[in-house]
């Protein structure tokens, strides 16, 4: 199975993990590590044990960060370097989570959950707009 850990800055990860736990429920090999000011000296040996520990349990790690280029990122990739078998997907959102772990078996390739996260990611931003009383008139009728 491949384990997940999600970060990003202040309460990015706290928060998108309660929304995900809320809607698809305790996803097993999941765990989050935000990024937070009063523990930015620690964070990346913080994240470095976090994907440590889980790539000893799992067979590979996926990192969900909440934008490229930020410390989370920057550490994430830094990891990816040191250890075997671990991805990094920047601009995670909603949408992507709840697919992903839907869409994770024991079986999964980790390429394969990095292409549909990024995917899917892409499909949840939208615009949507409702025109002021556009359907007024077919009410009347």
């Amino acid at each position: 199975m491949i384990g997940f850990i999600l970060t990003g800055h202040g309460h990015f990860s706290t928060g998108l993990k309660s929304a995900l736990d809320m809607i698809a429920g305790p996803q097993e090999a999941f765990e989050i590590v935000p990024f937070v000011e009063e523990e930015a000296g620690t964070y990346g040996d913080t994240l470095r044990a976090a994907v440590k520990d889980l790539r000893e349990k799992t067979d590979g790690v996926l990192i969900f960060c909440d934008l490229m280029g930020g410390t989370p990122f920057n550490q994430s990739m830094m990891i990816t370097a040191e250890q075997d078998n671990i991805q990094v997907v920047a601009g995670t959102n909603l949408p992507m989570l709840i697919d992903i772990v839907m869409a994770r078996t024991p079986d999964s390739a980790i390429a394969d959950l990095v292409a549909e996260a990024v995917e899917v990611g892409k499909e949840g931003v939208c615009h949507m707009e409702l025109s002021a009383g556009a359907d007024d008139d077919d009410e009347d009728e």
